[in-house]
């Protein structure tokens, strides 16, 4: 396996998708499931060849948008999904994660995301030290904080 560089892949362990039999079963939450799902298939996948890290949280506070996940790495740009199903959208979530870990900076273009990641998409935050024109200052760089996140 190759080194991630911290490249991760979060999967919210406890979204509801309304398929629970019971409330309090935990381990039959639509996240847990979808959890489940892409780890079986994670093995095999190019996101697992190029290193890419899982890691389950145990709330991303999306509920109104479950199932989530999350694609984060240093110095590159966060994503933030939701609306997955954990039935049918595994593939997709190891695709996504495949082209998120082949980027440079992590930036996902519309067309580079499966269909559902397309219209799933909850955030993109940039790195801060990004300086592209996705970013702008509104306010003059605070005393102790360095200049180059500001400019």
């Amino acid at each position: 396996m190759v080194d991630n560089n911290g490249l991760t892949l979060s999967i919210c362990l406890r979204c509801r998708d309304g398929r629970e039999t019971r409330d309090t079963d935990l381990d039959q939450r639509g996240g847990r499931r979808l959890s489940r799902a892409v780890t079986n298939a994670f093995r095999d996948s190019l996101a697992a060849r190029q290193g890419l890290c899982l890691r389950g949280v145990h709330c991303m506070s999306q509920c109104k948008r479950p199932c989530t996940i999350a694609l984060s790495g240093p110095n590159r740009f966060t994503y933030l999904f939701g609306d997955l199903d954990p039935m049918l959208h595994a593939g997709d979530v190891l695709s996504v994660a495949a082209a998120y870990a082949n980027s440079t900076d992590g930036f996902l273009p519309r067309s580079a995301r499966p269909e559902v990641l397309r219209s799933g998409i909850l955030g993109r935050i940039p790195p801060l030290d990004f300086g592209g024109d996705l970013v702008e200052p509104i306010l003059p760089t605070p005393h102790g904080l360095p200049k180059k996140i500001f400019d």
